[in-house]
């Protein structure tokens, strides 16, 4: 006898992305998901490198469904993931993960795709967004968090700089990746160095309705090319327990869905999720969100190509 199996079971089979197709020739892709396991930039509580894993797994159910959106993105779009890039171990794990990261991240944007990024900690930026703007020029910034990251690196006595994931907003606008000026630093619950960026703290931005804000939003960026890059602890930590350094004060992810379905026709060229730390949410909530936001992202990236 002959039995069906249906299509997608949740709990079945290797978790790429979505079931997405797992390979590294990205030719006629239109969106590659990118992993970066790399956590060694932490400040507080480590664990961010089993994200890209959690997210992915968690991908299977969040990801079935198009709510809120039209159709959906698996039937339109080609999506493949390309595995895990930039982790390694010992004294120069920071600078292989910079290296490696933008190195694979060229080969993507080069080959005419979108990249999608999942963390990791908040120092993975570095070499996406300079591939990034090699590729484009000088990107418009879309950063979502709780956190302003941006405390300037220190430099070593060799020359090289010591990065964190608190100073990849100072260290990438100070290089001209970056302009500052049209960017955003959303959600924003603490203090650091000011350096031109559009802040909109988290009780200002959740005074408006999200539709407003996704508006003000599109005004900062205009039309540049836009790198996207979520911290899920922008979220409150009621709903996304499972993160390095919450704040509490945020939105829910209704919200920030909201917000996101609003930035419909803005130019994000790449993007990352960075952050969710699974140990410490055994439930898996915060990687579900995760992985719901990366897609809704994903939603955006594919719109800006048609």
């Amino acid at each position: 006898m002959k039995y069906e199996v249906q299509e997608h079971l949740h709990y079945a089979g290797i978790p790429s992305w979505n079931h997405c197709p797992i390979t590294q020739d990205v030719e006629g892709a239109d969106i590659v998901v990118m992993g970066v396991p790399f956590d060694s930039g932490v400040t507080f509580r480590p664990g961010a490198r089993f994200a890209p894993r959690a997210v992915r797994e968690q991908s299977l159910i969040a990801c079935c469904f198009k709510y809120p959106w039209e159709y959906k993105l698996a039937d339109e779009a080609k999506v493949v993931d390309y595995g895990d890039v930039g982790y390694w171990v010992g004294a120069k794990a920071t600078e292989f993960m910079v290296e490696d990261s933008y190195k694979h991240a060229k080969k993507i944007l080069d080959a005419g795709c979108s990249l999608m990024t999942i963390g990791g900690d908040h120092t993975i930026p570095y070499g996406p967004v300079r591939a990034a703007s090699e590729k484009y020029g000088k990107l418009a910034m879309l950063h979502f968090d709780s956190h302003q990251d941006s405390t300037k690196s220190e430099t070593k006595a060799d020359g090289t700089r010591n990065l964190s994931h608190a100073n990849f907003a100072y260290d990438l606008q100070e290089e001209g990746c970056i302009d500052p000026s049209h960017s955003a630093q959303v959600f924003i619950r603490t203090e650091m160095t000011e350096c031109g960026y559009n802040v909109i703290h988290s009780m200002d931005a959740l005074d408006r309705k999200p539709e407003e804000l996704a508006e003000k939003l599109k005004e900062i960026v205009g039309d540049m090319p836009v790198y996207l890059t979520f911290d899920i602890d922008a979220l409150d930590p009621a709903a996304a327990p499972g993160t390095g350094t919450p704040v509490i004060g945020g939105p829910n992810s209704d919200f920030v869905r909201k917000v996101l379905r609003g930035l419909r026709g803005i130019n994000i060229v790449a993007a990352d999720m960075v952050e969710v730390l699974p140990d410490k949410d055994p439930s898996n909530i915060t990687a579900i969100a995760g992985a719901a936001i990366t897609q809704d992202i994903m939603y955006l990236m594919y719109e800006a190509r048609k």
